[in-house]
């Protein structure tokens, strides 16, 4: 018998049953198995065990898939209203551990009260978080404005002529920084 999944061996078990029976009709004819001798009937029975064994198997882990599928579908449902009932519990008994110990919902940790040294070090804590993140309220963001500093530069068109005398530019409203240069013409 070569080594193969059990299901594949209980499949070739099943054929050498079959095979027996069909060879050896007289299942009274004594072979040895290790120390012992059995009847051909005694080593089919033992081998139909085999099978039988893995049958059993097969089928409870195939009830066992559906019965995890059937856990899944309905665990998110129940579970609410497992935590529903939970907090019925909680609101009708408050955090009385006798009372609560009967339905085994454990009663809820009381909060020990921050120190002054412990609030003012995390409000210290809070502050310099802030400012490293340079994080703000609403109303602080909304007091900045941006703040462009531009220079308007004109460069003066070239003449067509030497004769000709240079045109002034057109009065332009200065955006900050220095105020523009008077225009000068040549005569």
């Amino acid at each position: 018998m070569t080594t193969k999944g059990k299901t594949a061996q209980a499949a070739q078990v099943t054929n050498m049953i079959a095979g027996a029976k069909k060879r050896f009709t007289n299942g009274s004819q004594q072979l040895p198995v290790g120390s012992a001798m059995m009847t051909v009937d005694q080593v089919t029975a033992k081998m139909q065990t085999f099978v039988d064994n893995r049958d059993a198997v097969e089928t409870a882990q195939a009830a066992a898939t559906v019965k995890v599928a059937a856990e899944q579908e309905q665990a998110p449902a129940l579970l609410v209203i497992i935590a529903a009932f939970v907090a019925f519990v909680r609101f009708t008994f408050g955090n009385a551990a006798d009372a609560l110990g009967d339905f085994d919902i454990p009663p809820l940790k009381v909060r020990t009260p921050m120190t002054a040294e412990a609030k003012a070090i995390a409000a210290a804590k809070a502050t310099a978080t802030r400012q490293a993140r340079g994080t703000t309220s609403k109303k602080a963001k909304k007091s900045v404005k941006g703040n462009v500093t531009a220079q308007l530069v004109v460069t003066p068109a070239t003449p067509a002529s030497p004769q000709a005398p240079v045109a002034a530019p057109a009065a332009t409203a200065p955006t900050g920084g220095t105020p523009p240069a008077t225009p000068t013409t040549h005569s």
